[in-house]
């Protein structure tokens, strides 16, 4: 991997390691980031990781980014890969209803049935490759290439919390309500963000996620229990 250290101002550095999407390269910017935070370097106040590479927030009246810069290239070459296993949760997913306004408009853009579809959506493991955009938007990687779709020319000004969505190659899952330009196929009751958990945020980059069809009667009763605190999300086995 080419790696460039790059300043963004004067209290960040970004580190790229590639220019694509490539699994690969996202387990690296996590193993790096979770090394990061099992042994810090003085003055690093946060760190960002994305898809191909981390944002290193810092004080520069602690380390100076000349200096971080070579702290984080020896940490590069010493970085021992696969530290980090990430976590496998279904989700469950209400396909269609109100919020899923696309989804017989790309049933039959692809020449399928509405049940195909969701059973082709529904039958890959996602990862998760970043956390982003919004407060615990995540964005999954792994969409089949028949489901790869562009967005919408005009975006909606109002899309629900919990949304799936498509856009591109990749999938997502709404955490907030808002605009969106892209393509909705139904919703999780599961809310991905809540300041009011101990912990507000349920996925990580690295975490994989399964889609589970489920019906009208189930979704409203897991709204119910997630209003009562339960988290939704159930972990399963790889």
């Amino acid at each position: 991997m080419t790696v460039r250290i790059l300043p963004c101002g004067d209290r960040a550095l970004s580190v790229e390691l590639s220019d694509r999407i490539d699994e690969t390269v996202n387990a690296r910017i996590i193993d790096l980031t979770a090394a990061l935070s099992s042994d810090p370097i003085g003055g690093i106040e946060e760190t960002v990781p994305t898809y191909r590479s981390l944002m290193v927030l810092y004080d520069p009246a602690i380390i100076r980014g000349k200096d971080l810069s070579l702290r984080l290239e020896e940490r590069l070459r010493i970085l021992q890969p696969g530290r980090t296993s990430g976590r496998l949760f279904s989700v469950p997913v209400r396909y269609g209803g109100p919020v899923g306004l696309d989804l017989e408009d790309l049933a039959a853009m692809k020449a399928m049935t509405v049940e195909d579809l969701i059973a082709l959506h529904a039958s890959v493991d996602y990862r998760v490759y970043m956390i982003g955009f919004a407060p615990g938007f995540a964005y999954l990687g792994g969409l089949p290439d028949a489901l790869h779709t562009p967005r919408l020319a005009v975006p909606r000004q109002h899309v629900a919390a919990g949304a799936i969505g498509i856009g591109g190659k990749q999938a997502n899952i709404n955490s907030v309500a808002g605009p969106s330009g892209w393509r909705f196929l139904g919703q999780t009751p599961v809310r991905l963000f809540d300041p009011s958990r101990a912990d507000a945020f349920l996925l990580k980059a690295g975490d994989r996620v399964r889609f589970r069809p489920i019906e009208a009667a189930e979704e409203a009763d897991l709204a119910a229990r997630i209003a009562a605190g339960a988290p939704g999300l159930e972990e399963i086995a790889s």
